[in-house]
């Protein structure tokens, strides 16, 4: 690979987000390394592209300066962290860890102190909007990290983020992260439940989808899930009931671990752990409207049908 004169990077986890993110580090110029898990089609993409593949953490760590992950949770990064062939043995002073993960910070702040004992610097960076922003460049990038760590890593967030904002000290990032993942899933569980609501007293799901749009009560959240539950595009809101469970889950530790009561959150996890146990936990956030109208009696499908042909007739 020719010197650009750019740090080389590494990235772990090119799956939604990170073969976006990657895409964008390879169009400005830095020379990148990549590693996969089971599907090969973004690593094979990326490498036809100019990436190199590394062969394990620790190989990638031995020849990058900073190395990002995004991973499925916590338990993933920890072992690509820690592992037998994982970046810490590398041993390399200096490497930056950037991890886009949507993380335990109890975890993530563990991490760091093991990084750190060893020369190595961790950051916590989880990422705000949709692959089709990652894909663009113009993702929301939270940074937890220590200043001068953030100074010599903003310029390569900006590659892939179009807002990048510093919050203090590492696990900080991880922990608004769950705060507003709390809230987002919060949203997918309330618009789960209205429009059953609304169904089952005769109120169309398109009605909903129409007239709290239209409202101070609509949100770009709202209008990727109903375009999801009502509109029924598949891929409108690309973000799975697993990894929304984990991360509700998250937020529940988070919060008792601080003393706070999270009723709320006690709800909404025993929703989607309803629906990831029966086996939709590949399914996406939008789909979780028809398993909550699913446990009231109510086929949502069936009601959006309806909806459509009394329109047609009105």
């Amino acid at each position: 690979m020719a010197d650009s004169g750019k740090p080389a990077i590494g990235f772990i986890g090119v799956g939604h987000m990170g073969h976006g993110m990657a895409s964008c580090l390879l169009r400005d110029g830095y020379p990148l390394w990549v590693r996969g898990h089971r599907n090969r089609a973004p690593v094979d993409d990326l490498v036809a592209r100019g990436a190199t593949e590394a062969e394990s953490p620790r190989a990638m760590a031995e020849e990058c300066e900073i190395v990002h992950l995004c991973l499925p949770n916590s338990q993933s990064v920890e072992a690509v962290v820690r592992g037998e062939d994982g970046l810490m043995a590398a041993g390399r002073k200096g490497l930056i860890v950037v991890d886009t993960t949507t993380a335990d910070p109890a975890s993530t702040e563990a991490l760091a102190a093991e990084l750190e004992a060893q020369g190595m610097y961790m950051v916590d960076a989880p990422l705000g909007r949709t692959p089709k922003e990652a894909a663009e460049g113009t993702l929301d990038a939270m940074v937890g990290a220590a200043p001068e760590v953030f100074d010599r890593i903003r310029p390569v967030l900006e590659s892939w983020a179009g807002t990048v904002a510093h919050l203090g000290p590492v696990g900080s990032a991880h922990k608004m992260k769950l705060v507003m993942n709390f809230i987002g899933m919060g949203y997918a569980a309330l618009y789960s439940e209205a429009l059953t609501m609304a169904a089952r007293a005769g109120v169309a799901p398109q009605t909903v989808r129409r007239v709290i749009g239209g409202s101070r009560m609509g949100c770009g959240f709202f209008e990727t899930f109903m375009a999801g539950a009502v509109g029924r595009e598949a891929e409108a809101h690309k973000f799975t009931l697993a990894n929304a469970m984990k991360d509700v889950r998250y937020g529940a530790q988070m919060a008792q671990g601080s003393g706070v009561a999270n009723p709320m959150g006690a709800a909404m996890l025993s929703y989607y752990t309803m629906a990831v146990g029966q086996g939709h936990g590949a399914a996406y956030v939008p789909t979780l409207a028809d398993h909550v109208a699913g446990f009231s009696g109510v086929d949502l499908a069936g009601e959006i049908e309806k909806g459509a042909r009394d329109a047609d007739r009105g």
